[in-house]
């Protein structure tokens, strides 16, 4: 079964100087150019979209892991962080790094939960759509025990 997405965007303004309006779903998004890279610096910059959708299926991904691998766990937090290759020139995504932490944990079993991190990254759709292209790793990971 084949699925459809749908993401309609405007922009006003000439390049870098502009600024645009991605409609998802029903919500409005404020887009720009970086400032690092010499835009407005306005709402999300095309980077952030990037690093967004892997940090949502990979979040997704990893709580399904903890899941189905019976690891303890109230929920996920993920920091990512992404590197962009020779700016300004020839620019392209070169790395995207994802740090989760995991709440409610057992910190004791601090390597089955590396084990799943690395899994998730592995199964997240999104990630495998761009790994071909970039590095993809998977970060420190943290795992945080449930305050009783």
């Amino acid at each position: 079964m084949d699925l459809g997405f749908k993401v309609s965007a405007g922009w006003s303004g000439v390049g870098k100087s502009g600024q645009g309006v991605l409609r998802i779903g029903a919500d409005d998004y404020v887009y720009s150019a970086p400032a690092s890279m010499g835009g407005k610096g306005v709402g999300a910059s095309p980077e952030d979209l990037l690093l967004a959708a892997v940090t949502a299926c990979y979040s997704g991904t990893l709580m399904r892991v903890l899941s189905e691998s019976q690891l303890p766990a109230d929920s996920v937090s993920i920091e990512t962080s992404g590197t962009v290759e020779g700016f300004p020139g020839h620019a392209r995504f070169a790395r995207i790094t994802v740090s989760p932490m995991i709440q409610g944990g057992a910190p004791s079993q601090q390597h089955a939960y590396q084990r799943a991190a690395e899994e998730a990254r592995e199964r997240c759709f999104i990630g495998q759509t761009v790994r071909d292209y970039l590095a993809y790793e998977v970060g420190t990971v943290t795992v945080a025990a449930c305050d009783d």
